[in-house]
């Protein structure tokens, strides 16, 4: 078993947060293709994002409370076992239907495999260490946005979208072995607290009525849901606008990911010495610049193509300096509900995306 404060499990921890952006970030370089063969519009290939989404949102609300119960390790493992039945699923779909609803069922399961890494890091540690940890965490995970995009254009180009799924499906079992042979149970005391949806309701009203809860929420929302209306508009935008192939989506998109390898490296060098808020701060300025650069140098006619992608890495870079520490923020004070904090963090935070895309 891996114990507590190691590197090898951190990059388990990593890797498990990574299905997210795996998930959709390989898939994104298909989007067009998808809609091609399917014979439909982009907006209901749009769907099988926003389907995700919800699928997402849905799965971040219930899975902390039951792993409070329970404990984290079993119900990471059934989280990433109905993954990866969902990811085959998605890789043999007939029509747009099945795939929309499918995505949804893959995205259930991915969410405990992105949620309860959050609540193990507060199980461990708490305060500027669980920011720094996360930070970690978002760093290495950055590698994902980096290459999954670029291995998704690839493969689209070499061996059509369907193959995207069978790649995310294998990484599902490779990491589902990890999980089963190595990872420790975190929890020390379980919830005595029945599961219900009473008392989820209860323990959601509690959370929100922090006031200090709902803005680190509000920044991590916020960040997020910017990110969502770059993944929902740029392929339509730089493949069907501007005309890149695949690949070279990937390529670009790739570029622009950097920025949160960047940002969360930052994070984690500074985290522990500066705080929580002037990490937030910093990273919600930047977050600022990038948006306000992205609209100016558009509406002033700078190279599109080159003002959305390098506008989108200063985004990057500013979302995992502000993103990580306002999550630790939010559910350092609750080390007796941390699955539930979690939980309600990434519920709004993918609520949010969803929207944002949809109107996108």
């Amino acid at each position: 078993m891996l114990r507590a404060d190691t590197f090898a499990l951190t990059a388990l921890l990593a890797l498990l947060t990574a299905f997210g952006p795996i998930s959709t970030d390989m898939y994104v370089p298909s989007m067009p293709d998808v809609g091609r063969l399917f014979a439909v519009s982009a907006s209901d290939v749009q769907l099988t994002l926003s389907s995700y989404l919800v699928g997402f949102a849905v799965g971040q609300i219930v899975y902390g409370p039951i792993a409070d119960r329970l404990g984290r390790k079993p119900v990471l493992l059934v989280s990433l076992i109905l993954f990866c039945g969902a990811t085959a699923v998605c890789a043999v779909a007939p029509n747009i239907g099945t795939l929309i609803a499918a995505r949804a069922l893959q995205a259930l399961g991915a969410a405990g495999a992105v949620l309860l890494p959050r609540a193990i890091v507060r199980d461990l540690y708490s305060g500027t260490r669980a920011a720094h940890e996360l930070s970690r965490i978002g760093a290495m995970m950055s590698f994902a946005p980096v290459v999954a995009p670029l291995l998704g254009g690839m493969v689209q180009v070499g061996l059509g979208w369907r193959a995207n799924f069978v790649v995310i499906a294998a990484v599902g079992v490779a990491a589902t072995a990890l999980v089963w042979l190595s990872m420790p149970e975190t929890l020390l005391q379980r919830s005595s607290e029945p599961v219900s949806m009473a008392g989820l309701w209860q323990r959601y009203r509690t959370l929100m009525s922090d006031r200090m809860f709902r803005a680190h929420l509000g920044v991590a929302a916020c960040s997020y849901a910017g990110l969502f209306a770059w993944i929902s508009g740029s392929p339509f935008v730089l493949q069907g606008l501007y005309g890149l192939s695949a690949l070279q989506f990937g390529i670009l998109y790739a570029v622009a990911c950097v920025g949160s390898l960047a940002g969360g490296t930052i994070a984690a060098a500074v985290v522990t010495r500066i705080g929580l808020t002037k990490t937030i701060g910093s990273g919600a300025a930047i977050l600022l610049a990038g948006g306000v650069t992205m609209v100016a140098t558009l509406a002033v006619g700078l190279p599109p193509v080159a003002s959305l992608v390098l506008t989108m890495f200063v985004y990057h870079t500013g979302m995992m300096l502000a993103m990580p520490s306002a999550i630790a923020g939010a559910v350092t004070p609750y080390p007796d509900c941390a699955g539930a904090a979690c939980s309600l963090v990434g519920f709004v935070q993918q609520a949010s995306a969803a929207v944002v895309g949809a109107v996108v």
